[in-house]
């Protein structure tokens, strides 16, 4: 009788006619083991194989680029670092978002631990977290769990790990409500000169497992996170992993002292997949065959299964080849960190992976299929006509009126989407390391890059109500903003990371979002010379458990990093001294379609999405850049969520003074969401280019509205929903 039956191939994750496929490359029926392998190398979530066909149109090359997609992270080049040294930055953003659904707190804290090793693996010490966090109505009756538990695992793991978490952003939605997106971002910088690759080569080379023991925790993540969320939620829990930071800490420390050394050859984290994708990847990517021995593998739990321990997500595990004849120098410095090392198996000429077990084989794929070959669909999207009638955006009509802009103002500073994140971003670290040179709260997180005075700036942006009523126009603007918060500190952005949150691709108008935001972003990467060197993509994100197949928004989260070459000059937003003038840089507010007002106090989600126009996106960030590094203008802000007027309020809140506005005089004006501005303020006799004087720094009221009312209304949200 035969061991697979159709039911235990849909139950991989698997349709019948990619089970054909393996039929075809094996040239026979694989067993369980091989299937298991074949399961979560051609899931969504290993192979990309609904976006594959998409993600070749980005933008990934640039003179700065050292290392595009492909690899654990992106790296570029950022210029000299301390005693002559060449520095890299080395940066990538991972989705965690169905573990973090279930089980909020290790989803979260493993997400954090999974991208901190990617990033680490390639010889980077991490210098900084950001998150990206998306979660439904705040009265829904999961919600405050979810994000306790998100934010409680980001801080534990971070915090005790002792990279700093510094930025990101939060926003609440009913499209999230049965399924939460929590992306982690992680930067770290290394020398040039020891920037480590996953490529296996030199048939005989000894594997080596290192870090923690394999159990059974995880078994089938990388699964689980290309389907979407069906009735059966809790009975996922135990396909969550279980995280350690303090372990975490120890493998980083023992992987760079080891990295110091000449010893490796090559060297994957244990991701999504564990065991079997890190040893594919790096088979693969050295041309290469690789044997494992079962028998040898570290576990923690009695009589695991080869199946079990390849397709384990255990957490703090890394997979290494090693020159012959360093096993006992490697080994003797995992002992000292007291880590798990084990030679597992070797490199071969094969082309096949081979796992034994009990002296037998247990496994023979050839490796071509399993990761090259792999699935590619060009799945049907609706056109741009066809999506528009699905999503059904009515269209803005008559531009409404505020009856009392003051009103409305301190409503939107007390909404979930624009109120006071301290409650959130007091529970990170975000000075361990002592180069943390802004804070949260600002446009970008500044971190120095040590023993310089040059810094590395970093935000994580995306709006995803733009995406959904235009996904090309929202997918430039994603990576748009964060050009626009670099800029904003006064660094130059080099390149983007990105995690491209969306639902069911099987569906075309999902399709469609898919297509039009990444042809948005590829054209705005293009414009503004800003390449995409590394990122994810999550797909099923919608889930049944809500009641009628809940699809998240389109959510192309964009993770951007730049340099800023003088820190001290670094601009903050708070504003500074009585009597500056405040300019606006870039048109005056004419854009209501989709703004938080229309939401929050008209009640609607109507209208386009804001046009981004991308040459002027440059040429304002490039001016605010001279404007930053002269010392001419002493705060500067970008406009976006809550248009001009939420802007000013947060500058006056930061900076604790008031402001007298002479350009502010109806609704479009103060809360339109307009594209591609700055505020700034500049001493007076100061003229700026292009730059229209509205108002000037003094008093103690925004918009006839005291800024102890602002700040009480801004500090309300988190501080009543988490005391209720």
């Amino acid at each position: 009788m035969s061991e697979i039956t159709p039911q235990i191939v849909a139950d991989h994750g698997l349709n019948e006619e990619e089970y054909a496929r393996i039929l075809h490359a094996m040239g026979r029926e694989p067993n369980l083991v091989e299937l298991g392998i074949f399961s979560v190398m051609w899931s969504e979530h290993c192979s990309y194989k609904s976006s594959r066909i998409h993600l070749k149109k980005l933008p990934t090359t640039a003179p700065w680029v050292i290392c595009g997609p492909g690899e654990n992270a992106g790296v570029i080049d950022i210029g000299d670092g301390p005693n002559g040294t060449r520095l890299a930055a080395i940066f990538k953003m991972e989705s965690h978002n169905h573990p973090s659904y279930i089980e909020p707190y290790q989803g979260a804290a493993t997400g954090v631990g999974g991208i901190l090793r990617d990033v680490f693996t390639m010889g980077a010490r991490p210098v900084a977290n950001l998150n990206a966090l998306r979660f439904g109505r705040p009265d829904h009756p999961k919600m405050k769990h979810l994000v306790q538990g998100v934010v409680a695992g980001i801080g534990g793991y971070g915090n005790c790990v002792g990279v700093p978490t510094v930025g990101g952003e939060t926003n609440f939605h009913p499209a999230y409500d049965g399924n939460i997106l929590v992306n982690a971002m992680t930067v770290g910088i290394a020398d040039q000169d020891k920037i480590f690759y996953s490529a296996a080569t030199g048939v005989g080379n000894p594997i080596v497992y290192v870090g923690s023991k394999t159990g059974r925790d995880g078994i089938h993540g990388a699964t689980m996170a290309s389907a979407d969320f069906g009735e059966d939620t809790e009975e996922k829990r135990p396909t969550v992993q279980v995280g350690d930071p303090f372990t975490e800490k120890l493998l980083i420390e023992a992987c760079l002292e080891l990295m110091a050394s000449d010893a490796i050859v090559a060297i994957q984290d244990m991701g999504a997949a564990g065991l079997t994708s890190s040893s594919v990847e790096m088979a693969t990517n050295g041309k290469a065959g690789i044997i494992l021995d079962m028998d040898k593998v570290p576990c923690r739990e009695e009589g695991m299964t080869p199946y079990e321990m390849m397709l384990s997500e255990s957490q703090e595990r890394m997979l290494m080849v090693l020159k012959p004849g360093r096993e006992e120098f490697a080994k003797a410095i995992f002992d000292k960190w007291e880590l798990d090392f084990a030679v597992i198996g070797e490199v071969t000429d094969t082309g096949h992976m081979v796992l034994t077990w009990k002296g037998e084989v247990v496994c023979d794929i050839p490796l071509g299929p399993l990761a090259e070959d792999a699935p590619l669909y060009d799945r049907p999207a609706a056109s741009k006509e066809e999506y528009k009638a699905w999503a059904k955006v009515k269209p803005l009509g008559d531009i409404p009126e505020s009856t009392d802009i003051g009103a409305d103002l301190l409503k939107l500073m007390a909404c979930p989407d624009l109120a006071s994140r301290a409650w959130i971003w007091q529970q990170y670290d975000s000075q361990v390391g002592g180069d943390t040179a802004q804070l949260s709260g600002g446009d970008a997180a500044v971190v120095r890059i040590h023993g310089t005075n040059r810094a590395l700036a970093m935000s994580t942006d995306c709006t995803p109500r733009y995406c959904y009523a235009d996904p090309y126009e929202g997918g430039k603007q994603a990576v748009a903003e964060t050009y626009r918060n670099i800029c904003a500190v006064g660094a130059t952005p080099l390149a983007i990371t990105n995690c491209l949150n969306f639902a069911n691709p099987q569906r075309p108008e999902i399709m469609a979002q898919i297509v039009g935001c990444l042809e948005g972003m590829a054209d705005a990467c293009r414009a503004l010379d800003y390449p995409i060197v590394s990122g994810n993509v999550s797909l099923y994100n919608e889930s049944k458990a809500t009641g009628g197949g809940s699809a998240i928004l389109p959510t192309p989260a964009i993770g951007g990093v730049g340099v800023l070459e003088d820190v001290s000059k670094m601009a903050t937003i708070g504003f500074k001294t009585e009597g500056d003038v405040i300019w606006l840089l870039g048109q005056q507010g004419a854009h209501l379609g989709q703004s938080l007002w229309l939401r929050e106090i008209a009640g609607r989600e109507d209208g386009d999405a804001p046009a981004v126009d991308l040459e002027q996106e440059r040429q304002l960030g490039g001016q605010v850049r001279q404007l930053v590094a002269s010392g001419t203008v002493n705060a500067v802000h970008d406009v976006s969520d809550g248009g001009l007027l939420v802007a000013l309020t947060e500058m006056a809140l930061a900076g604790k003074k008031g402001c007298t506005l002479s350009a502010v005089h109806n609704t479009v004006q103060a809360f339109g969401e307009d594209q591609g501005r700055y505020v700034l303020t500049t001493p007076r006799g100061v003229t700026l280019p292009n730059a229209m004087p509205i108002g000037t720094v003094d008093g103690s009221r925004v918009a006839d509205v005291e800024l102890a009312d602002l700040r009480a209304a801004h500090d309300s949200f988190f501080k009543e929903w988490m005391e209720q």
